[in-house]
């Protein structure tokens, strides 16, 4: 079957920047997806999607013009129904075959075949393949209602009567196969070959002249880089090139690279400057508000430090660029200035200051104001210190806890809420407040995302943990738990940072006294909530385990035992994986199945004492031997936290386990013989699951 290369391309006006991206991949992705449910793409058809501005494309290789007949079975009626007792067809039967485009001559060729407990009458017939207009006209459709557009507006197409819904108007649509256009419409619009080129820059009318030419027909006549992947590219070197003239490097910021890159058609980074008494602000500021409000790359020097250069994206190409350069500067520079008032304004009042107008902003309805949150917070961060360090650290973290929501009052953090807790940390510095409490003022809200720093001293953590703790503990108190892809006050990423706080910095914290210690503070405003937050708080540390590269059986085994010393986690999972490999792993971890399945199905407790008197079989009392031993060496492991060598204490107890099954009846007739086998049943089971339930290892 012959084959082309397939083009479509929707030309619209502006689309959302920060939504491009995506909306790209998808326009390509759910054709593809389309069209190969209908079998007109190759095994090795290449998809390459393109975004920009103000066009969403797709390229497939090798698309038949079309799709392979397909051979297919259709149900007619029962037997009983369609054929007399004479194996005559019934009237039941002709009529329908009429209803199905047949008649009475297909009758000879009907099949007979089961149908669940009964035969029925099939028909056999071939169906013609679509034909590739046919094909991209449903797959065009479904692209469009599929798009994840992040909001629809309805506008007139040009015929000015009906209503089109879509991300923005859209102008043009362009759908060639080789040098042929296909005949589909969609959103008021029907395939040509003509699209348009660079708003300033490019010709107005291009006529396309076949799939395969498209981008570089865009790069030569329209000045449109219609790759995003190769737009990003492009900006990123020349980003890198400018800064280097410079000696300095570009901020790192990937969203801002992207939304920059869904701007321009064409980018052309240019160096600009502003006024050096600037920087007397906290470069954050000055930062956020270029980055934010201007969409600017800020230069840094070689210590990180904020310079007065920075770079600016245009989408135009002119010979003489002061212009575009001397425009940016000069609107930079109200955005600056209004950083600087802010932070003037805001140094006026110390944040102590600040702290009673707290009680007057609302945190949550049903848990009160951020006053009545801080005290909470002051609570939990006190007893972590305490615990962490004793009364010295305690006190350092109250003060940091006190302080910590104080800078939500500021003008600053008003303008910018991305800069609180940051602010915070800058004006406890300049009010003389201890150097650790200002840090951990600024730190208390880390990490704020994936792959963030943790507070840098213990203070911080005290109150970065207890922040994060009290929130947990209160909104699941009051039944606000994350459900679905919803978690509005980003409950996931609490959880995740409270897990690396206690697992990186390897706290002797546990995770149900950090909740009975948050619990109390809130009073009759919640419901414990320690049942559900436990298993939420594992449920995402189970994945964070598997993200990094231990197996679902690792992973469950350990977290079976829900250890609230999270910090030991890792050490676990390190001694699990290495008694998996012992050659004796997966006969114990049968038996530690078997066992547990023994256990639970015994009519009383098994208990742990076992009589001597009582071991009157050879294998019992060489396996009551060989526990004894064991228990001797892997115990002051198990208590200095060395839980490979603990089990790998316990792997000697293969034989005599073996044996012991091989040679005793555990449910004897006699039942203080019978109670006694299962309480040297349980002393095993109880010393073999300190670590993991190794039950779980079992395939």
């Amino acid at each position: 079957m012959s084959t082309a290369s397939l083009l479509v391309e929707l030309f619209v006006e502006e689309l959302p920047p920060k939504a491009l991206k995506k909306l790209g991949e998808a326009f390509a992705s759910l054709l593809a997806e389309g069209l190969r449910a209908q079998g007109l793409l190759a095994e090795d058809t290449v998809v390459t999607p393109f975004a920009s501005p103000r066009r969403l494309a797709a390229h497939l290789s090798k698309v038949a013009a079309r799709g392979r007949d397909q051979q297919v079975r259709q149900k007619v009626v029962p037997v009983s129904v369609g054929l007399d007792p004479q194996g005559q067809p019934t009237q039941a039967l002709l009529k329908k075959l009429a209803s199905m485009g047949a008649d009475a001559t297909v009758v000879a060729a009907l099949v007979r075949a089961p149908d669940g407990k009964a035969e029925a009458l099939f028909l056999d017939k071939v169906v013609p393949g679509a034909t590739l207009a046919q094909a991209l006209q449903k797959a065009l459709d479904d692209t469009i209602a599929r798009l994840p557009i992040p909001k629809v507006m309805s506008y007139q197409p040009q015929d000015g009567w009906s209503i089109v819904k879509f991300v923005r108007p859209a102008h043009r649509l362009v759908a060639l196969h080789g040098a042929d256009v296909v005949p589909v419409g969609t959103l008021g619009l029907q395939a040509d070959r003509i699209t348009q080129g660079h708003r300033c820059e490019g010709q107005a009318r291009i006529e396309l002249r076949d799939a395969d030419g498209y981008a570089q027909q865009l790069r030569d006549d329209g000045a449109v880089i219609a790759s995003f992947a190769e737009r990003r590219a492009e900006l990123v070197a020349q980003l890198q090139a400018r800064a280097q003239q410079e000696g300095l490097t570009p901020i790192e910021d990937e969203a801002l690279v992207d939304e920059v890159t869904a701007l321009v058609e064409r980018p052309n980074v240019l160096r600009c400057r502003f006024e050096k008494e600037f920087l007397t602000v906290p470069q954050e500021c000055l930062i956020l508000t270029m980055k934010q409000n201007q969409k600017y790359f800020p230069l840094l020097d070689a210590q990180g430090r904020l310079t007065e250069r920075f770079l600016v994206v245009a989408n135009i190409r002119p010979a003489d660029a002061s212009a575009v350069i001397g425009g940016n500067e000069r609107v930079v520079r109200p955005r600056l200035a209004d950083a600087r008032f802010f932070f003037e304004q805001d140094r006026k009042k110390t944040l102590a200051s600040r702290l009673p107008g707290l009680h007057k902003v609302v945190y949550h309805n049903k848990l009160g104001s951020q006053g009545d949150r801080v005290e909470r917070v002051r609570t939990l961060a006190r007893g972590i210190a305490q615990a962490l360090g004793g009364d010295a650290l305690a006190a350092l973290a109250d003060r940091a806890a006190m302080l910590a929501k104080a800078d939500l009052l500021t003008e600053m953090v008003g303008e910018f809420p991305e800069l609180q807790g940051v602010m915070g940390g800058y004006y406890a510095g300049f009010d003389g407040e201890n150097a650790q409490v200002a840090e951990a003022v600024a730190d208390h809200y880390k990490p704020r995302f994936s792959g963030d720093s943790l507070p840098r001293d213990p203070v911080g953590i005290a109150v970065a943990l207890a922040d994060k703790i009290e929130t947990l503990v209160g909104l699941f108190g009051i039944g606000q738990v994350p459900t679905g892809d919803k978690d509005p006050f980003a409950l996931r990423r609490h959880a995740l940072g409270a897990l690396r706080m206690l697992i990186e910095r390897q706290l002797p914290l546990r995770l149900d006294q950090l909740i009975a210690l948050a619990t109390p503070a809130f009073g009759a405003l919640i419901q414990d909530p320690t049942a559900a937050l436990v298993e939420f708080v594992f449920d995402r540390l189970a994945g964070v385990l598997k993200d990094q590269g231990y197996t679902a059986q690792e992973v469950d085994a350990v977290l079976a035992l829900r250890p609230m010393q999270v910090a030991e986690v890792p050490r676990r999972l390190a001694a699990v994986r290495a008694f998996a490999a012992l050659p004796e792993a997966a006969a114990l971890a049968a038996a530690n199945k078997r066992i547990g399945n023994i256990l639970k199905k015994s009519d009383t407790p098994a208990g742990t004492s076992v009589a001597e008197a009582l071991l009157r079989e050879p294998a019992e009392r060489e396996l009551a031997q060989a526990l004894a031993a064991t228990v001797a060496v892997a115990e002051p492991r198990f208590a200095a936290g060395d839980y490979q060598a603990a089990l790998v204490a316990c792997a000697r107890l293969r034989a005599p386990v073996d044996a012991f099954f091989d040679a005793v009846m555990v449910n004897a007739e006699e039942p203080a013989l019978r109670q006694n086998r299962l309480a040297l049943l349980g002393r095993l089971h109880a010393l073999m699951n300190r670590v993991a339930e190794l039950a779980r290892l079992a395939t």
